[in-house]
């Protein structure tokens, strides 16, 4: 009877043991798993990637070059002239729209001239910044002149009285919004990127659109021919169902089933006392 009553007692250390095990692998694989998803990079265009963009913007919302993220796209223009591009943003996407407007080299020093850049979404509401340098004006002894604009983290799903940023097609437009009268029709040349940083499950909210917000008007590419939509991922749109979040769910679930076996184990008591008969 003692053999046995030895026995069962490894055998509970040992199981205690086993599930202590198990449960601080899940919890390693679990937090490496979080650290993972939090700590991915910012995705970056290629090397061969830059330069590559488009040479000619749009002066309409129709007319819109497409860009995707991470290219560069350039143009040339006279000072009062609308410039437009348009790239595609999707689910949990914090976009980043950079220009850069250089003025030339012997009408620089005497430039007044004010740049602004605007972005819209494919409803072509103007969505704000949350940070940059949106308006600016030529600096006297400046070439060319800085904008940006942060937008904020795009949503999968919004109420119809909201603005917040949608999946789809976003327009960006280069302008001067203050010049001097006798600067009107000054050349410049014009640089415009767009970059994205995924922000993770932490922005995604339950619910998604049926469709990207895309309209279906025509765009020119960099050879100038017309394309049948306003830009898109080259890898697709996000499904709208995945998130982040799931990992966190199933591996919350996996441990708490653990700690809840290894609770039991440590609870349930010792059973039958030796000295108690079986027919009692």
């Amino acid at each position: 009877m003692v053999t046995t009553t030895s026995r069962r007692g490894r055998t509970r250390r040992g199981a205690r043991r086993a599930f202590a095990g198990a449960l601080l692998a899940g919890l390693t694989l679990f937090t490496s798993a979080g650290a993972a998803v939090a700590d991915s990079p910012t995705p970056s265009a290629s090397p061969g990637d830059e330069g590559s963009g488009p040479t000619e913007a749009g002066t309409t919302f129709r007319t819109a070059t497409a860009l995707q993220q991470g290219q560069t796209g350039t143009a040339q223009a006279s000072a009062g002239d609308y410039l437009y591009w348009v790239f595609p943003a999707d689910i949990g996407q914090r976009a980043t729209v950079r220009a850069t407007v250089k003025l030339p080299q012997g009408e620089a020093k005497r430039s007044a001239s004010t740049w602004q850049i605007d972005v819209y979404d494919g409803l072509r509401r103007r969505q704000a910044c949350q940070y940059g340098h949106q308006t600016r004006k030529a600096a006297a002894d400046a070439s060319a002149v800085e904008l940006s604009c942060v937008l904020r983290t795009v949503r999968s799903w919004s109420e119809p009285w909201a603005n917040d940023p949608l999946p789809g097609s976003y327009y960006v437009r280069l302008t001067v919004v203050n010049v001097p009268a006798d600067e009107l029709g000054l050349p410049f040349e014009a640089e415009v990127r767009a970059d994205a940083v995924d922000e993770g499950g932490a922005h995604h909210v339950d619910g998604a659109l049926a469709e990207p917000l895309v309209p279906g008007v025509s765009v020119t590419g960099a050879s100038g021919a017309p394309k049948a939509s306003a830009g898109e991922p080259e890898d697709g749109w996000a499904s709208g169902w995945w998130t982040s979040r799931w990992l966190w769910t199933v591996g919350g679930g996996i441990l708490a089933a653990l700690a809840g076996v290894f609770g039991y184990s440590l609870t349930r008591g010792r059973g039958r006392p030796a000295h108690v008969p079986h027919g009692a």
